[in-house]
């Protein structure tokens, strides 16, 4: 019979288990740098929008200060935010508590 860890619980591990997979949201911020069509060719090259989406999500940032762009895993979360970040777009990656 296996021994189990004082120190952690099985509804321990479940919690750990379940904030890893949590959702995380990928968010633009509006800049005063950044042409509207540059931030469209972005989204276009980073995510694969076509024209319409990207445009949606530009006007978005421009109108409303913002705009959320992929929700999923923290990793991949993570990667959109940077790859962002290198084309000198201001990104954030929030936790998306409604996931």
């Amino acid at each position: 019979m296996a021994e189990t860890n004082p120190h952690h619980s099985p509804a321990e591990a479940t919690a750990t288990a379940t904030a890893l997979q949590d959702a995380w949201r990928v968010v633009v911020l509006n800049d005063p740098v950044n042409l509207m069509s540059y931030v469209v060719l972005v989204f276009k090259k980073v995510f694969g929008f076509d024209e319409t989406r990207a445009r949606k999500h530009m006007l978005e940032v421009h109108e409303q200060g913002r705009s959320v762009l992929w929700v999923g895993g923290r990793e991949p979360a993570e990667a959109y935010v940077f790859t962002l970040q290198q084309w000198h777009l201001t990104a954030i990656l929030e936790s998306d508590e409604t996931g």
